[in-house]
């Protein structure tokens, strides 16, 4: 019997736990790691010399000392031009870009940016009454004060399998893929998704169209936004997804020292910052100006055969190398938008603990030998003996991808007191 099979699926939520919290700096040991490999039904990927010993080592600390002079070495080379920082280290076939300020938002041509759109858009966004219960808008997922995440394990608990962590929106313009399986080709289309998705909002067309032709004062904002046109599902989506363009990032503080501040990053951020480059491993996946490949890897997270398997891409595609890939997700914001990972399970600490290790490798069963269907971890993923600085070092780098908190208020929503200002109530 695997050893998941004794433990059951409660023991991950205790041990999730507590792998998120931090052991002097972060570091866990081997043998909280290997608890977590035996809930998921999976082993370790170890290096053929650690293999027999059944840990990895990690590498030796810096002296205090050592530790200013790299800072100060670090800082004169990194303040130089991006074409002249030090190449990464990045695995064969990377199509590598650098991290870096993000681009302007290109709106495309069938749905250009216009401020009438972008009002309308936002109102629909926190707007409830879009979703078949009257409980649910965009905002409920996708929270402004939260990251534009919404802070939870899943967004929806009591929905049927596969229940995910709702991504972060903000920078979602420079995505070309959507949804932790890539499902939306377009900001227009995860809209769509999500409004008439039964396990989402669960409305239908008809009644979106419905509460917005029969608002006044909704109508007078569709008009503005598309004159001369009736009001339509497909215009709707398109009014939300221009909202969702102009939300964007670009104003951390490693914005700022890419942009000519040497000093935005204290010597520990700086640090985190060679490392995410070159030895942590970072950049084969998380490289580009929103720190994501856009591309689908295995993780070992997919509980594939058990109560909680979730295929991920291969739902899309029905490819069998498919199987347990999920989108590289952005890092901009990280620190704001935790729990993460799509199964929602972790704190940062605690996914920079297992990169550390490897991640982990799915254990075929006797029955599973043959399954064409199995899932193989990404090969980009190997234990990297960083030692507590290290991972604290990281970690510090990540907050410095940190937006500054900007609140936002929710709009007015038309027709919802229009009857009280009436009366002046």
């Amino acid at each position: 019997m695997a050893i998941h099979q004794r433990f059951g699926e409660g023991f991950g939520a205790a041990f999730a736990r507590a792998l998120a919290l931090p052991r002097r700096q972060g570091f866990v040991s081997w043998a909280a790691t290997a608890a977590m490999c035996a809930w998921l039904g999976s082993t370790p990927l170890l290096a053929d010399d650690e293999a027999a010993s059944g840990r990895t080592t990690p590498r030796p600390e810096r002296t205090a000392t050592e530790r200013d002079v790299e800072a100060q070495r670090l800082r004169e080379i990194y303040r130089s031009d991006r074409s002249r920082w030090p190449p990464p280290m990045i695995d064969p076939g990377i199509e590598w870009r650098e991290i870096g300020p993000l681009p302007t938002v290109v709106h495309p041509e069938s749905n250009p940016l216009s401020p009438a759109k972008v009002t309308l858009g936002k109102t629909l966004f926190f707007d409830a009454r879009l979703s078949s219960s009257g409980k649910l808008a965009c905002a409920s997922c996708h929270e402004p004060n939260l990251g534009w995440a919404d802070g939870r394990t899943v967004s929806q608990p009591l929905r049927p399998a596969p229940a995910r962590n709702a991504p972060t929106i903000r920078n979602a313009a420079f995505h070309g893929l959507l949804f932790w399986d890539g499902r939306a080709e377009s900001l227009e289309q995860q809209v769509e998704q999500a409004l008439t998705n039964p396990h989402d909002m669960g409305a239908s067309a008809e009644h979106v169209v419905g509460l917005v032709s029969g608002i006044p004062r909704y109508r007078a904002r569709f008009e503005e936004a598309f004159p001369n046109e009736p009001v339509t599902f497909a215009a709707l989506a398109k009014a939300i997804a221009c909202f969702e363009r102009t939300i964007v990032g670009g104003r951390s503080r490693f914005d700022e020292f890419v942009a000519g501040d040497a000093a935005a990053l204290t010597d520990a951020e700086l640090i985190g910052l060679d490392l995410f480059r070159r030895e942590a491993r970072c950049t084969n996946c998380h490289h580009g100006p929103v720190f994501s490949d856009g591309r689908f890897h295995d993780l070992g997270l997919s509980f594939y055969g058990r109560s909680r398997e979730d295929r991920g891409r291969h739902a899309v595609t029905g490819d069998p190398k498919d199987v347990g890939r999920f989108r590289t997700p952005t890092l901009r914001d990280v620190t704001r938008t935790t729990p993460l990972m799509h199964t929602g399970m972790f704190e940062l600490s605690g996914v920079l603990n297992m990169y550390n290790a490897g991640m982990v490798t799915l254990k075929r069963q006797d029955f599973q030998r043959d399954d064409p269907l199995f899932p193989v971890k990404s090969p980009h993923l190997k234990p990297l003996n960083l030692n507590q600085q290290d991972l604290a070092d990281l970690a510090a780098f990540l907050g410095a991808l940190e937006e500054p908190r900007h609140r936002m208020m929710p709009p007015d929503l038309p027709g919802l007191n229009d009857e009280a200002a009436r009366s002046g109530r």
